[in-house]
């Protein structure tokens, strides 16, 4: 037998050991037998790399060499889950979806593991990419990494192009043996994360992952009719399947029949059984050896899936059911209303300071009159407060009634801005009144925000400083706006005045994308206003002339963008309001054409991970700073982790500078900085202090 032929036949026996043992949960062999024939393995492909297989089992074990995680775009929808927090509302959301779907229908069940979502691309059957999630569109590729677990085919029995959905996790007697190695990472999903984003795969090696894998897209023509189907196909090929799965159908005979038939692990149930089953999954889910937060019920038909689509957000043909979230009982001291950017009213509770879920909640939001009408709510209530979705605090449920005799509150008719009257549309009331003058401060106070056109200077107080003194009643009116006219106004000095010329001037130069998802159109936030530029629409007249056309499909064509968007943007750039502001923003001299710059800097912080912390005499907005850095082919993020090497820090930084010097990160000075990118004290421009006297 020849040293190739050696290779293959050992590559293939430890690839079936390492399924049997990792899939299968079997050990045909021992440790010492396996040990052995993958010991011989290394030393014929170390003395013969060209024989090496790109499936080789020794690939497991990681490299030393380092990894910068490209970015890579997905070639499916890779989004978030709508929630449900009962029982009854999952019942109701697969009620209404066989009256849409005007028939009977079968959905699954399965248990939301709390760990990293992963996409594994396949190609000819050889594992090409793995990428994570990122921001649903593009993510990271990650594929060195993913390929250290050892439940991941990295070869599979079929030649075909394939893309799997699972998520990546860390058993919770693994992360058990580790704490003590990793004592800043508080539970399994934390290290999980941070192991898969591992330069050096050898490292995410010696952490113990694992993968349950839930969904795979075949190429057109091949895709499986059902949702068990794909299970089952999945399974066969190699993939480690979750067997904590339900199917409920019409009736519980047909559903053990399906599953039994797909050669799936599983329970069978009817419909009726549904609440039963979350009592159960519940009740055991201390005891499972992985972490889960929830529960997720698909269609199973993808004819259904295909007519139902997506959202901008999430599949509709799937949703969450979230575990109890945490609750706190409280009393509502009033309900106020707000005014948002688009008219839309909100009543929020004000509510006797309570603490929940690590913070101090002391406002909840009642979301519209209907809830305030189911819930029965008036002021002096006990009621019980949840964050939704862990994060927003809502109130949940009247738990005591008031003894002031207060009846159920109501909205006024008018708005509390304005005094217009409100307008029901669908299940909110709007305020008419586009110069209505919360309105009017929501919308400039969106546009020069940080995440939009980073107006730093001007903040939300500085915008009702200036709409109060009747110098901007729109969003154009900042590049025409005679600053100089606040002179002699209690607290605006000379140098706030040029802080905010400084800021209107510089946000002449932000980038089209910026300005286009700055201008509060229905579904173009920021990823969506790159999403647009990167299907085709890269400048303001081509969006102009496709809105005047009614091209919907000249929308339709992005993946990501469905009819109803598209619609709800077409409208929105032929309004005439809109319009008229776009024009005076041209005219102003803003970017309406996306230009892709060349970079031809010095790549002097390859793989590096930077955090930014204070004020910077030189880099205002700070976010500048970080810009320099990623031109210079570092990475930014928000904040500091074992993953980060450096933090610029600025006057003012506290916490993020603790946490670095506890982690050993390198803190770097706006000096240094300054004298790492090729400046120095006569090169730099001019700039004021990034802090105005005011604002």
């Amino acid at each position: 037998m020849d040293v190739k032929e050696r290779i293959d036949r050992l590559s293939e026996e430890l690839i079936e050991l390492q399924r049997a043992y990792y899939v299968d949960g079997s050990s045909p062999k021992s440790d010492l037998e396996y040990d052995a024939l993958f010991d011989e393995l290394v030393r014929l492909e170390t003395e013969h790399p060209e024989y090496m297989r790109p499936d080789s089992p020794t690939q497991r074990v990681g490299s030393d060499l380092t990894s910068d995680f490209p970015e890579v775009e997905h070639s499916i929808p890779v989004l978030s889950l709508d929630k449900a927090y009962s029982a009854e509302a999952v019942l109701d959301w697969m009620n209404r979806s066989e009256v849409k779907a005007e028939g009977k229908l079968s959905f699954a069940e399965e248990e939301k593991i709390d760990g990293i979502s992963m996409v594994l691309y396949y190609e000819d059957g050889l594992l090409a990419r793995a990428v994570t999630r990122g921001n649903g569109h593009i993510g990271n590729d990650v594929t060195a990494n993913i390929r250290t677990i050892h439940s991941v085919p990295l070869r599979l029995p079929e030649p075909i192009n394939l893309a799997v959905r699972g998520e990546v996790y860390l058993p919770k007697a693994d992360f058990e043996k580790l704490k003590d190695r990793y004592p800043q990472i508080a539970n399994p999903r934390n290290l999980a994360a941070g192991t898969v984003r591992r330069q050096k795969s050898s490292e995410a090696a010696e952490v113990p992952l694992d993968i349950f894998c839930y969904e795979g897209f075949w190429e057109e023509g091949a895709a499986p009719s059902d949702h068990i189907e794909i299970l089952s196909r999945l399974k066969k090929l190699g993939f480690r399947i979750n067997p904590h799965l339900a199917l409920f159908a019409s009736s519980e005979a047909e559903a053990r029949k399906r599953l039994d038939e797909a050669g799936l692990e599983g329970e069978g149930h009817s419909f009726d059984q549904l609440g039963e089953y979350l009592e159960k999954v519940t009740a055991r889910r201390a005891s499972l050896p992985y972490e889960i937060d929830g529960m997720v019920t698909k269609v199973c038909e993808m004819s259904v899936r295909e007519a139902f689509g997506y959202t901008e957000h999430h599949p509709r043909w799937a949703i969450a059911y979230k575990f109890e979230s945490p609750q706190a009982e409280t009393k509502v001291l009033d309900v106020t209303v707000q005014v948002g950017r688009t008219g839309r009213i909100t009543p929020v509770a004000e509510l006797k300071a309570v603490a929940l879920g690590g913070s101090t909640v002391k406002r909840a939001t009642l979301h519209n009159q209907e809830y305030i009408n189911t819930l029965e709510l008036a002021i002096g209530d006990t009621v019980s407060v949840v964050k939704r979705g862990d994060v927003i605090p809502a109130v949940e449920e009247v738990l005591e009634k008031n003894e002031d005799g207060n009846a159920t509150y109501v909205i006024p008719p008018t708005c509390p801005s304005c005094g217009s009257l409100l307008e029901q549309r669908g299940a909110h009331l709007f305020c008419p009144n586009r110069s209505c003058p919360d309105q009017v401060l929501g919308r400039i106070s969106f546009y020069t925000g940080r995440d939009q056109m980073d107006m730093e200077s001007i903040g939300p107080k500085a915008v009702q400083l200036l709409v109060e003194n009747k110098l901007v009643e729109d969003v154009p009116d900042l590049y025409t706006c005679n600053f100089d006219s606040l002179q002699g106004i209690k607290g605006v000095g000379e140098k706030t005045i040029e802080q905010f010329k400084s800021a209107v001037k510089e946000s002449l130069n932000r980038p089209f994308h910026t300005v286009l998802a700055s201008l509060g159109l229905p579904e173009v936030g920021s990823k969506g206003a790159e999403i647009l530029v990167r299907g085709g629409f890269d400048s303001m007249d081509k969006l102009l002339e496709a809105a005047e056309r009614n091209d919907i499909e000249a929308f339709t064509r992005i993946p990501q963008v469905g009819e109803q968007s598209a619609l709800l943007i077409i409208n929105a750039l032929k309004d005439p309001i809109m319009l008229e502001r776009i024009e005076r923003l041209r005219a102003a001299g803003l970017q309406f054409v996306e230009v892709r710059e060349e970079n031809s800097e010095k790549q002097i912080f390859q793989d590096q991970v930077w955090c930014v912390t204070g004020s910077f005499e030189n880099f205002n907005p700070r976010s500048l700073a970080m810009k320099e850095v990623e031109k210079r082919g570092g990475r930014s993020v928000s904040s500091v982790t074992g993953k980060t090497t450096h933090l610029l820090v600025g006057r003012g930084g506290g916490s993020k500078r603790t946490q670095a010097e506890k982690l050993g990160v390198t803190i770097v000075t706006e000096r240094e900085f300054l004298s790492l990118i090729g400046q120095n004290d006569e090169e730099k421009s001019e700039k004021t202090d990034s802090q105005g006297e005011l604002f």
